[in-house]
């Protein structure tokens, strides 16, 4: 099932998310796992992290290499965290599916190491580099409720955020047409 993506400045976005248990991991869980695979394809996107759909849980997944033709192995993972960051690098025009219309460069770490879970409760770790790298900073940014537009110079940030809102007050009239009234 695709589900709703949040879009900034929804503030659900901004809410932490709790650690997934052991005893948490039953159908629901692995349903909302399968969901948020099915609407990261559907956006297209490369990573998207509970908290985007509006759950305030420790989830991520992220597939770096499908294609629309192609194979798609998403990796879902629990609880994921960065033990090791080192060295600095640029994320090149990064995006995000709740943060629309709007690219920008992040300065990023260059290698993380992260630790997750699996479905299974197996540990996994991953020693990452480049998009890998930035993929996963960019989930589990999502996981603490920073976006990426919090990485970015506070004069960007408030360009695109008026921007955001002039865009949504428009939306807001083609919805409610002038001299609409209620009542």
């Amino acid at each position: 099932m695709i589900r709703q993506v949040l879009q900034f400045p929804d503030a659900r976005l901004r809410q932490k998310a709790a650690a997934v248990e052991r005893h948490e991991i039953d159908d629901a869980l692995r349903a909302l796992a399968d969901d948020m695979a099915e609407t990261m394809y559907d956006e297209p996107g490369i990573g998207l992290a509970a908290t985007q759909v509006g759950v305030a849980k420790r989830l991520i997944v992220m597939d770096l290499d499908w294609s629309e033709d192609g194979e798609r192995n998403p990796r879902i993972l629990l609880n994921p965290e960065i033990r090791v960051a080192e060295g600095r690098a640029v994320s090149e025009q990064e995006g995000c599916l709740s943060v629309p219309d709007f690219k920008s460069d992040v300065e990023r770490h260059a290698r993380v190491v992260v630790r997750a879970r699996t479905l299974d409760w197996e540990e996994v770790e991953f020693d990452a580099t480049e998009l890998e790298s930035f993929c996963f900073q960019h989930e589990i940014d999502h996981l603490d409720g920073v976006l990426f537009i919090d990485h970015i110079s506070k004069l960007k940030r408030e360009l695109y955020v008026r921007r955001r809102k002039k865009q949504l007050r428009r939306d807001q009239e083609e919805r409610e047409p002038a001299g609409h009234a209620d009542g």
